[in-house]
């Protein structure tokens, strides 16, 4: 049966509608894909080298909502004109500048289709433009993430940039995440900031609270917030000047701790340079001026095993522990046999001959390696400092070296108690006629003692690469403070050497900072010659045959 007009008409009505709806429903949802397209962090990155800035800014905020691992360098790198992106496929990349090229490094390293470029000049590269605008905003939304950030140095870094400028939008910031922090140092600085804003703008109540806080505050922040405040009551004014006077206390305090840290750094040095002319002289009783050049020796044996393994810095150090070990006291040895064996009870002799050979030493350095000081490369795990607060840090390759002159001189001790050489070096060393009458063969002994002590200066140049440079002098600057050392400390005592050697260390750094270099090893060498004259044999005398004769 046919439709009748008003069938027909409704069924038209009905599809132009379905029509209609599908269309909106489909643009609808291309909208939706479009904005999330756009709020996308793909999208964002690529924003970046878009010309306008308000779609910079918007990409900004969404790199900074999402802060994946390449947000703050990439914002820091904004910040500083160092961002650069492709102009072939708009590939972010970093820029580096040295003296002939320009180093583009890929933001997103992790890709492999990317890789470093490096020409002469920027072409094909357009660096990504900032206003003022933008550097405000990449600026506060670095110290958020910063401040959000897992690690905690990463935070403490963000406070303490805030503190360099503080300002109120600052204090609502750190307030609004103190609660979290949970690291120590990060809540102690995140306070004086606090502290310091609050000093600036707060009532007398607060301005109160922040002084006893920043009183207790070593950072610089706190010194300056406070010698700048003005105090409103004498009350305040009173309370100021007293923080100021204990903050400064405590300055002191732990500059002089620091100051004797160094010290006891330095005599850890001057205690393993002396600990083997100790044996030599002690036992032998030879005045040894080729000492120094031993301690060379060591010296450029680390620098040798660098160059044999510059892939792996971290563990030539460990190589070259006892690879100057065995060179030092093989060359100690062969001058022992050559040349110290002929001169032995005649000790101005083996003074002249061991300094003529100090002098072939260092002349053979300086035709393999050149008169040209060398530098140690210091292992990754030696660098840095340990942080203990504001004004006191500790260098790990100075904590490292005085570890390493106690684990030396237990050793040393151990060898000497618990060996037969140990035993047979002692008798040598108390009565050397008796000892050959009971069938020690001194001779050997003498040889093996004089390699001991020259490794053991082998030892100590390995230390004393890792705080200065390399060259042929390096050992004519211990040579004279080493024998104070075992002068003072009691000629052939090894215990008195390691107690004169860090006291002699900590008394020069100690007058260093009023007297001067030269003139507080000038009081030092005038405090020894006193002391001698008191006590000649030294803090801790041995008996043998020096106290028997």
């Amino acid at each position: 049966m046919p439709l009748s007009a008003t069938t027909v008409s409704v069924k038209k009505t009905f599809s132009l509608l379905l029509f209609f709806f599908m269309l909106a429903a489909i643009a609808q949802q291309a909208i939706a894909n479009e904005a999330s397209g756009e709020d996308s962090l793909e999208n964002a990155w690529k924003t970046l080298s878009n010309k306008n800035y308000n779609k910079k800014a918007k990409a900004i905020e969404i790199i900074a909502q999402q802060n994946p691992p390449e947000a703050i360098p990439a914002m820091k790198a904004m910040l500083e004109g160092q961002l650069y992106y492709a102009k072939r496929d708009k590939t972010l990349y970093f820029l580096k500048e040295t003296e002939n090229n320009y180093a583009f490094t890929p933001v997103f390293d992790h890709d492999p289709a990317l890789k470093p470029v490096l020409q002469e000049n920027r072409r094909g590269f357009k660096k990504v433009k900032v206003n003022n605008r933008l550097r405000t905003l990449i600026r506060q939304l670095l110290a958020v993430m910063q401040l959000q950030h897992e690690d905690a140095d990463i935070r403490l870094s963000a406070v303490q940039e805030l503190l360099k400028n503080p300002e109120a939008e600052a204090a609502d910031l750190v307030e609004s995440v103190i609660e979290k922090e949970t690291d120590q140092r990060v809540m102690t600085t995140m306070q004086t900031l606090l502290a310091v804003i609050q000093l600036e703008s707060g009532d007398e109540a607060a301005q109160l609270a922040a002084i006893n806080t920043l009183a207790n505050s070593l950072n610089t922040s706190a010194m300056n917030a406070l010698s700048a405040y003005e105090a409103p009551t004498k009350m305040l004014k009173n309370k100021a000047q007293s923080a100021i006077d204990k903050i400064n206390d405590k300055r002191d305090l732990y500059a002089k701790a620091e100051t004797i840290f160094f010290g006891l750094s330095l005599g850890s040095v001057l205690a393993l340079s002396a600990i083997g002319l100790a044996i030599t002289f002690g036992v032998m009783g030879v005045i040894n001026m080729a000492h120094g050049e031993l301690m060379m020796i060591g010296a450029y044996t680390t620098y040798v095993i660098q160059l044999l393994m510059p892939d792996n810095i971290a563990a030539s150090i460990l190589v070259a522990i006892p690879a100057a070990f065995i060179v030092s006291g093989l060359v100690g040895i062969a001058i022992e046999r050559g040349i110290i064996r002929h001169l032995y009870g005649r000790p101005l002799e083996t003074l002249l001959a061991t300094f003529g050979v100090s002098l072939v030493l260092q002349q053979t350095v300086r035709s393999i390696f050149s008169p040209l000081n060398r530098s140690v490369e210091t292992p990754e795990w030696m660098s840095g400092a340990w942080q203990i607060n504001e004004v006191l840090a500790l260098t790990w390759n100075r904590l490292y070296i005085i570890l390493f002159c106690l684990a030396v001189f237990m050793a040393l001790i151990a060898v000497m108690k618990k060996t037969a050489l140990g035993l047979q070096v002692r008798a040598v060393s108390q009565n050397r006629t008796m000892a050959r009458a009971m069938g020690v063969r001194s001779k050997w002994v003498d040889a093996l003692t004089f390699g001991l002590g020259s490794g053991i200066a082998g030892l100590a140049g390995v230390a004393l690469s890792l705080l200065t440079n390399v060259g042929p002098n390096l050992g004519q600057a211990y040579i004279i403070d080493s024998f104070m050392v075992v002068v003072f400390g009691g000629v052939g005592n090894l215990w008195g050497t390691l107690v004169a050697g860090m006291s002699l260390g900590v008394i020069n750094k100690l007058l260093e900072p009023w007297a001067g270099a030269v003139l507080a090893k000038i009081l030092v060498l005038v405090f020894i010659i006193l002391f001698i004259q008191k006590r000649p044999r030294g803090l801790f005398p041995q008996r043998g045959r020096a106290a028997e004769d």
